[in-house]
């Protein structure tokens, strides 16, 4: 056997143990996969195992946490409430009805006067002496007059004995009544000049407050002039102008037809403060249509000047007052599809859906025309989460009790 010098020398076949551990590695796989499987069935059957002493038995759920308030018998008095403003009964500007110097100033700035106490006092000097020429020409013409009335006794004498011609006396008796009409003249500028005099003492036409001085003593001052000498404002009584809607107009007409008088308290602009109370004088003759109100107007005596002028203040008008109504705390009103409801408590710790029926709401208390009765447990804190039948843990129960009687209030 010749061998060919140009052919490869022999070299070794690795291709069989290749072959060899791709099967190995293939072999492995079969046995890990089926014990893997095998751990993970076992893993989960036992955690779904329930332990025997809990067989027949179910989990508990905690309750949801509440808070609960008492549903209670309460006179609930009925307000309509409207913003207003405080307003005098009357405001007059003081000024002189004479020309003059004025002499003296009888009033301090924010004192309170009586009507008829003296403000001021104008230089009565030129009047006195008007007075004085008037009274001057008034006794000259009596006496002409008184004259005249003699010389027309005498004429009618000499008339009836034929003795002067009757348009003599008829002349006569002209002068006589042109003499009484000076006379009456006379006693108008008498009367003048008395009143100019009155007029030079400056009184207060109304009783209130006086407010600053717009003129000093050394000044002189005319009737015409634009500026008053002094403001006063009434403030005793005062009134209160306030609107309501005009859907509670009906309401407050029956009771003002009735003869009944109706409250008006008036409280600060917080609404935490009542500074006074009073009744309401009247309603106004037509509603505002831009707004669907009708304005109305209140009188308080005022005493201590709680009130101030052109001060805005929360008028409550009570109307009504509702004798042991049922009320709940505003915060246990829910609504939904079915309407409003509460959560009401079972004796077993569970909650259930109670249809109720408002009526008039102020505040914290909304009044409960049907639906619940006095003693009634409601949720009133926590119930974001509650349905029908939901277990509860209250951790909080009752309400604070207020004194005096509910008060609800309509319209604003």
């Amino acid at each position: 056997m010749t061998t060919d010098p140009t052919s490869e020398p022999n070299t070794p076949d690795t291709s069989e143990p290749d072959r060899a551990t791709k099967g190995q590695h293939h072999a492995w796989w079969f046995v890990v996969i089926p014990v893997v499987i095998l751990a993970l069935g076992v893993y989960l059957f036992q955690s779904k195992r329930v332990p025997a002493s809990e067989l027949g038995t179910k989990p508990k759920l905690p309750g949801i946490p509440v808070s609960v308030a008492l549903a209670r018998k309460a006179d609930v008095s009925v307000y309509i409430s409207g913003l207003g403003s405080v307003i005098p009964i009357s405001t007059v500007n003081v000024k002189s009805r004479v020309d003059g110097q004025l002499m003296e100033v009888h009033f301090l700035e924010g004192q309170s006067v009586k009507r008829g106490d003296l403000l001021a006092t104008i230089d009565p000097r030129p009047f006195q002496v008007q007075l004085t020429q008037a009274e001057g020409q008034m006794a000259r013409d009596q006496e002409i007059l008184k004259n005249a009335r003699l010389d027309n006794q005498r004429y009618k004498q000499l008339w009836e004995q034929d003795s002067i011609p009757k348009q003599q006396l008829d002349t006569q008796e002209a002068l006589v009544r042109q003499y009484e009409g000076a006379v009456k003249i006379d006693q108008g500028q008498i009367d003048s000049a008395n009143l100019q005099l009155t007029y030079s003492r400056i009184t207060a036409p109304v009783s209130g407050r006086v407010g600053l001085r717009q003129v000093y003593p050394g000044n002189i001052i005319h009737a015409t002039d634009a500026n008053a000498l002094v403001v006063i404002t009434q403030l005793q009584p005062i009134s209160v102008v306030f609107p309501i809607p005009e859907d509670s107009l009906p309401q407050v007409l029956d009771k003002l037809k009735s003869g009944a008088r109706l409250s008006v308290d008036a409280y600060d602009r917080d609404q935490k403060q009542k500074l006074a109370t009073g009744t309401l004088l009247t309603v106004d003759n037509q509603i505002d249509p831009t707004t669907g109100t009708v304005k109305l107007k209140a009188v308080f005596p005022n005493p201590n000047n709680e009130l101030f002028p052109n001060q805005f203040v929360n008028a409550r008008l009570l109307v009504e007052v509702m004798r042991a109504a049922v009320v709940a705390l505003s915060a246990a009103i829910q609504r939904g599809q079915q309407g409003t409801f509460v959560y009401l408590l079972k004796p077993e710790r569970t909650v259930s859906v109670q249809p109720v029926t408002l009526g008039v709401t102020q505040g914290d208390d909304t009044a409960i025309t049907t639906g619940l009765e006095p003693g009634d447990s409601v949720v009133v804190a926590g119930s974001e989460g509650l349905r029908d039948g939901s277990s509860v843990v209250v951790k909080e129960q009752g309400q604070k009790q207020k004194n005096g009687e509910n008060t609800q209030e309509r319209g604003k």
